[in-house]
């Protein structure tokens, strides 16, 4: 079954829009339960008050003059100056209505529990609910000292419908509030999630574009915030790439011209001999360019295995106690014909002092036979290779091979060791050997430094700890 993705603008709509409207709703609840309690608690007490005023005032007439208590009761009720606000009336003990603030005589049964608590108490009872027809009112009754005629029981009436309207229209305006702050913040945020989906949504489709190889397209850095950045960072990613695979096809392309060289003149030469079987002088000189050329294949066959396991760390060493400056005289003493038939005047110093370095003798002298054959490689004739070692102190050793070729220029130079990098695209080679060089030396503790300025030629500088600084592994 199909997962459902799960987008960055429903999360944000579950998770903070949906905590937005938690809240909001929780204090307007919270609000609504406050502006309800204060109202009706505010209410009840001026309510209460009012009768307790009016109970003080009947039980002073009561101890003063019992005769004449039933007129006070009337005069009290006919004369009552909040009538517009809640109504006064007096009731017998069985709860007939006798006397009404209003004047008018209820057509319904209005008794409500007040009435039968203060009876029953024989002091006040009090109701907060709905009456018969529905209208919400809070009711007090007292119990008079009088309690033989109809004027037994004072009861007040308040009405509630006007408090609930203003409640109402209170709780009303709190929500439209808190409905004009939810899509403000719905507006707001989806602005914001929009400002991050889209550029993400560009990077997803352009990380696709380079998933299949194609490097060309670039998203378009419109902010300075992390997201900007983040574009930045892939539009240098997708360079970097277009770069590599360029350097790789390159490379594909070197290694082809490279290998088909050799075989090209193995076959021609083979070719030659078996067409001439009596020739004793061109299957000598044949049989020659074959085993030179084989060799040639052979060394650029090894550099490629070397430059795989290089990178699939299986690149190991065969260490020992070498004689670096002997092995350092071979490969001058490989490359001095080459050099002589190139024009090229190769130059070594020689020291006479023996620094022993415990690493590999074949992958040292490995580097040295790329780093004389590269200054080879890239000097003209009449060019000046010199190459000199010498022992700074009892911990080191330093090689320096110098030339005087066409130089690399100083945006390419900090590249030429990058794997599958040609700074010159006119000479042969296949871009690794550098790379494998530096990786040889480093694993050896060392260091493979360069120093060029072009068309003036360039300096490699070789770096290696002596057997009584070097760590031994």
């Amino acid at each position: 079954m199909k997962k459902v993705k799960s987008t960055i603008t429903q999360r944000w709509l579950i998770n903070s829009l949906g905590v937005t409207f938690v809240v909001l709703l929780a204090v307007l609840l919270a609000f609504s339960i406050f502006v309800n309690t204060y109202y009706y608690s505010t209410a009840r007490q001026y309510v209460t008050t009012r009768m307790n005023v009016i109970s003080s005032t009947l039980q002073q007439a009561y101890d003063s003059n019992p005769g004449t208590f039933s007129s006070e009761v009337c005069s009290l009720v006919e004369n009552w100056s909040d009538k517009d606000k809640m109504e006064l009336m007096t009731l017998s003990l069985n709860g007939t209505v006798t006397m009404t603030s209003s004047g008018f005589m209820p057509t319904e049964d209005i008794v409500t529990q007040d009435f039968y608590d203060a009876v029953e108490s024989g002091s006040s009872g009090y109701y907060t609910g709905n009456t018969a027809s529905g209208e919400s009112i809070f009711a007090v009754s007292i119990v008079t000292p009088d309690t033989t005629g109809d004027y037994s029981v004072i009861r007040l009436v308040s009405s509630f419908e006007e408090i609930d309207k203003q409640i109402a229209s209170y709780i009303a305006a709190m929500a439209l509030l808190f409905l004009a702050m939810l899509v403000l913040t719905l507006s707001s945020g989806l602005y914001f999630v929009k400002s991050i989906v889209f550029p993400v949504r560009q990077l997803g489709a352009t990380a696709r574009r380079y998933a299949r190889g194609d490097f060309s397209l670039r998203t378009n850095v419109e902010t300075d915030d992390e997201i900007g950045e983040l574009c930045d960072i892939v539009n240098k990613m997708a360079d970097e790439l277009s770069q590599s695979e360029a350097m790789r096809n390159e490379f594909v392309s070197g290694v082809s011209h490279e290998l088909r060289t050799p075989l090209t003149a193995i076959r021609g030469w083979a070719e030659t001999i078996a067409s001439m079987p009596d020739d004793k002088e061109t299957i000598v000189k044949g049989m020659r360019v074959i085993s030179s050329e084989t060799d040639r294949l052979s060394d650029m066959v090894e550099e490629l295995l070397d430059f795989s396991r290089m990178q699939n760390g299986k690149f190991t060493l065969t260490k020992g106690n070498v004689d670096i400056f002997a092995e350092l005289a071979d490969a001058v003493l490989i490359y001095a014909e080459k050099a002589k038939n190139e024009g090229i005047e190769l130059v070594y110093n020689e020291t006479e002092e023996i620094p022993i370095v415990y690493g590999d003798r074949s992958r040292l002298r490995q580097v040295f036979i790329n780093i004389i054959d590269n200054a080879i490689k890239y000097s003209e004739k009449g060019g000046l290779i010199t190459v000199q070692a010498v022992v700074p102190n009892d911990t080191k050793v330093e090689i320096e091979i110098s030339d005087t070729g066409c130089g690399i220029s100083p945006e390419d130079l900090p590249k030429v060791k990058t794997k599958f990098f040609r700074a010159n695209h006119n000479k042969r080679g296949s871009g690794i050997g550098l790379a494998v060089a530096d990786e040889i030396i480093t694993m050896h503790g060392g260091s493979l430094e360069l120093f060029s300025e072009e068309g003036m030629g360039t300096t490699v500088v070789i770096t290696l700890p002596c057997r009584t600084a070097a760590k031994e592994v």
